[in-house]
């Protein structure tokens, strides 16, 4: 696969995030204290403040998530007409399963619920992909997949009703090595499972795949019907919209350069 656009964008993203253009701000204004240069030390330490300040009071990032959920809304399973099941990684947490030997989920856990559900509720026959390796770029470690196959068994259900694919470390990887592995028939139904932040990204890869897919959004984090409020809760806001700020980052990446539709 291609490693040389994984190694680029994880260490891109090192520089980019938020919170390290915060820092790096915060130490352009303590430079400009040091150097005696006054009055950009505080017009940058002052703009600052303000800027955390609107993101704490404020619930900016989900302003900014609501612009990626809202362009598919949740649907209703309907096992008759579903001819197979995508499930992304993402929510489920290796490092920690692998420290403590119980499965644990993180932010984005509604991924491998309604992995769940679908097991439940769809046909045997029904295919369902699990795909997720990891996108650590050291110490890798327990793989998505082999977490997932941990929680299946604590629920009693036989790793065999699902197809793991576990080497993917990005969308592109998840798209790709997933129709590998199962090689659909051409204009059948298949569903695809992500938070709904990703769903956008997610449809223009496998788009690009060419493999159709009919949007199943979980995990929303923006509250459509009271986004305009306020709430001191600073790191939530900054998690929230560092979130929905790598997401356009990566749209725009992955458009550029031809990953996606």
């Amino acid at each position: 696969m291609d490693s040389l656009f994984f190694y680029v964008a994880k260490l891109a993203w090192v520089l980019v995030a938020l919170d390290s253009l915060l820092l790096l701000w915060m130490a352009a204004g303590v430079v400009c204290v040091f150097m005696a240069w006054q009055r950009l030390a505080r017009w940058l330490l002052a703009s600052l403040l303000l800027t955390c300040f609107t993101i704490g009071l404020f619930p900016v990032g989900e302003w900014a998530l609501y612009q990626l959920e809202k362009q598919y809304s949740p649907i209703a399973l309907q096992a008759d007409q579903v001819d197979g099941v995508i499930v992304l990684g993402g929510g489920e947490q290796n490092a920690q399963t692998a420290a403590w030997q119980q499965v644990s989920l993180g932010s984005g856990g509604e991924r491998p619920l309604a992995l769940l559900q679908m097991v439940t509720q769809l046909p045997t026959p029904t295919p369902i992909v699990f795909t997720g390796g990891t996108g650590r770029m050291t110490d890798q470690g327990m793989t998505g997949a082999e977490v997932i196959q941990q929680m299946l068994t604590d629920h009693g259900v036989p790793h065999e009703r699902v197809i793991f694919e576990g080497q993917s470390r990005n969308t592109v990887e998840n798209a790709v090595l997933s129709k590998q592995l199962v090689n659909p028939q051409v204009g059948g139904n298949w569903l695809l499972v992500t938070s709904a932040f990703h769903m956008p990204r997610s449809m223009a890869i496998f788009c690009k795949v060419d493999w159709p897919m009919q949007a199943y959004p979980v995990d929303f984090r923006s509250r459509a019907n009271n986004l305009w409020r306020m709430d001191w809760d600073f790191a939530k806001h900054l998690r929230n919209l560092n979130t929905a700020y790598k997401e356009w980052l990566g749209i725009i990446a992955y458009k550029v350069s031809g990953k996606s539709c």
